[in-house]
């Protein structure tokens, strides 16, 4: 009896050792996982990926996008040292930034580090996304330009706002960056509607509040830029390259829709895009190695990567979505990325394939 009162009482000693022991283990997993997640998020990963354009004139051989997206405020070590590391010094055709640089919180400096530490003198687009603050001021602000403060200090640094055409020339090569938006905006409705609001402003006998004097310089600024557009479209010709810019990636519905809603000659139409540049989702956010983003919002759980990130064919139209470099917005309950590091991305365009 001694002996078996000796058995039984030892069991319980050797359970809770081994449960002491289990739990060790797991703790120093996790640190080692957390270190490691802690390491991706602060290294910066560099991709190049090469673009087929088949009808890509001579001129335009080799163009270089170094694309990036979402930053949303963030700083990828100190004064973006991370995001500069992962680029070097190489020097690119453009920059092009597809939405939600500044983010939700309106702090512009980050961004403003990381246009300091771009290659110099070369052309910078910025196409706001939904995440960011309103592009133009409609309310009494510190200065009487059209646009919002944050995206003024953007222009003062050099970056051009993507919210008409923009073109490059090459000899007589173009190629054109637009946004996605302008392939379905009915100018004529939009021009009309900041016509009747300038209108009814014009018709105010006293003088114009603050507010309604930022009003007054917006219409009259939307109305110039409407002009621009149509100017900008005019000069378009189907041999020039057109790139669309969008924040959110298209599916291959929108594509489809969007060439539909214009005849096939039409030169600002989806049946001349050679490439469409988005962001927006940051890879999955979350992300297993070897599996790929847990979840996206729209997407739901385990969805294919070429609704997230890289490259995709859409009807016809190559879509790049790039990884992003900070943290969406869109995953509210996944406020931090998951062995998903930052990226920055270098297009290249050929006439070849590679």
């Amino acid at each position: 009896m001694p002996r078996q009162r000796y058995i039984f009482a030892d069991e319980p000693r050797r359970g809770r050792g081994f449960l002491i022991g289990l739990l060790v283990v797991l703790l120093i997993l996790a640190a080692g996982l957390f270190v490691w997640n802690f390491a991706l998020n602060h290294t910066v990963t560099y991709t190049k990926q090469y673009v087929t354009v088949t009808n890509l004139p001579s001129q335009l051989e080799n163009w270089t996008i170094l694309h990036l997206s979402d930053l949303n405020g963030a700083s990828v070590g100190e004064r973006q040292s991370a995001v500069k590391k992962a680029i070097g010094t190489r020097s690119v055709s453009c920059v092009v930034l597809s939405g939600n640089m500044v983010g939700e919180s309106g702090d512009v400096q980050p961004v403003l580090d990381l246009i300091a530490i771009l290659p110099k003198e070369t052309p910078i687009l910025l196409l706001p996304g939904d995440g960011d603050p309103a592009l133009y001021a409609t309310t009494a602000h510190s200065t009487l330009s059209p646009y919002a403060d944050w995206a003024q200090r953007l222009i003062d640094a050099g970056v051009t706002i993507l919210d008409e055409p923009v073109a490059f020339q090459r000899d007589r090569a173009k190629i054109w960056f637009i946004p996605e938006y302008l392939y379905t905006l009915d100018l004529d409705n939009r021009q009309k509607g900041y016509q009747d609001q300038l209108a009814g402003l014009n018709a105010i006998v006293e003088a114009l509040t603050p507010d309604q004097a930022a009003q007054k310089r917006n219409a009259e600024y939307q109305l110039e830029r409407i002009q621009r557009i149509r100017v900008a479209i005019a000069g378009m010709t189907a041999k020039d390259i057109q790139i669309a810019v969008t924040h959110m990636p298209l599916t291959r519905d929108d594509v489809t829709i969007a060439k539909a809603a214009v005849p096939a000659k039409q030169v600002l139409s989806f049946h001349n895009v050679s490439l469409i540049l988005a962001g927006g989702y940051c890879a999955g956010q979350w992300r297993l190695p070897g599996v790929g983003a847990i979840w996206a919002p729209g997407l739901g759980f385990f969805p294919e990567d070429v609704h997230l990130t890289g490259m995709g064919y859409l009807g016809g139209v190559w879509q790049y979505i790039s990884p992003g470099l900070g943290v969406s917005d869109l995953y509210p309950v996944l406020p931090f990325r998951m062995f998903n590091s930052p990226a920055a991305t270098l297009l290249v365009l050929s006439s070849s394939v590679h």
